[in-house]
């Protein structure tokens, strides 16, 4: 089982930033590469305000804080990544784009390297076809936010090798995460059962059924879940949800997978969630 002292993360939004400090606190050195100069700063800045909350609550020392962020770095160049023994990228969830990050990744990375991609949804099979590595690729599905969230849910191509496979669990558990192992199958365990609960209330909001309000409190209180889906949706982002719906409905041929046209009508008017400020519901600043 191969050893990781360094590990590189493309993308550093919300998922990217937050990966990378799971990571750094592992006692890891991490680079982060964005095209942005912006949002590698946005980034940075994220990480270290979700450093001092857990200094605030005395889980982590001003110390260890100092510590961690001193182990990241940031780079605007791919190249910068080549001697990264895994390289997690955690950018938008579009297929063309993660394919020619992976191409590009697989032509910069030492032999060794070992690409993973947070995707939530989209086939691993068929970004390891676009490597000149398919049994070095491996999903590594963090949830939101990850320094918060302990699953990690492995998803393993048809060619992903056992001992690669054996890297990234032991990588997970270093960052004190419990894992899931999924084949690759549209939308592995997580988003499968998840998106249509939420795609599902926004039919009952369509329909007139509730108010999103009753509709949340009433998956909140009833099913014993920490938020309610159609709160949920506006923190992963809308736009993100109709896309893993459009997967699973394109992936498994199934009318059930039909994304709610209400859904699609908020991500057409930009009201994407807390990101953009208004989703189902109103938000006062962007997160």
């Amino acid at each position: 089982m191969a050893s990781i002292k360094l590990v590189g993360v493309v993308g550093a939004g919300q998922m990217g930033s937050g990966i990378a400090q799971v990571a750094a606190s592992a006692n890891m050195q991490v680079i982060i590469a964005d095209v942005s100069t912006a949002a590698l700063e946005r980034g940075m800045r994220a990480i270290s305000s979700s450093l001092s909350k857990f200094v605030k609550k005395q889980t982590l020392s001003q110390e260890e804080a100092d510590a961690t962020m001193a182990r990241l770095r940031v780079t605007t160049s791919l190249q910068e990544m080549h001697d990264a023994d895994v390289v997690i990228e955690a950018v938008a969830e579009n297929e063309g784009l993660k394919i020619h990050i992976f191409k590009e990744l697989d032509r910069l990375l030492k032999p060794s390297a070992i690409l993973a991609s947070n995707t939530s949804s989209i086939s691993l099979t068929r970004l390891a076809a676009a490597t000149q590595r398919p049994n070095q690729v491996i999903g590594m599905h963090f949830m939101n936010p990850p320094p918060l969230m302990e699953l990690v849910e492995i998803v393993r191509g048809m060619s992903t090798g056992d001992e690669v496979f054996d890297t990234i669990k032991a990588l997970a558990e270093r960052c004190g995460k419990t894992v899931t192992c999924s084949k690759d199958y549209p939308g592995f365990i997580v988003n499968r059962v998840l998106m249509p609960m939420i795609n599902e209330a926004f039919y009952c909001l369509m329909e007139g059924i509730a108010s999103p309000n009753d509709i949340d409190t009433g998956m909140k209180l009833g099913t014993n879940q920490p938020m309610g889906p159609l709160a949920l949706a506006d923190l992963i982002g809308l736009d993100t949800c109709l896309s893993i719906m459009r997967m699973l409905h394109e992936g498994l041929g199934d009318s059930k997978y039909r994304p709610c046209p209400l859904l699609v009508q908020h991500v057409d008017a930009g009201w994407l969630g807390r990101k953009s400020g208004r989703g189902v519901y109103f938000y006062t600043s962007n997160l």
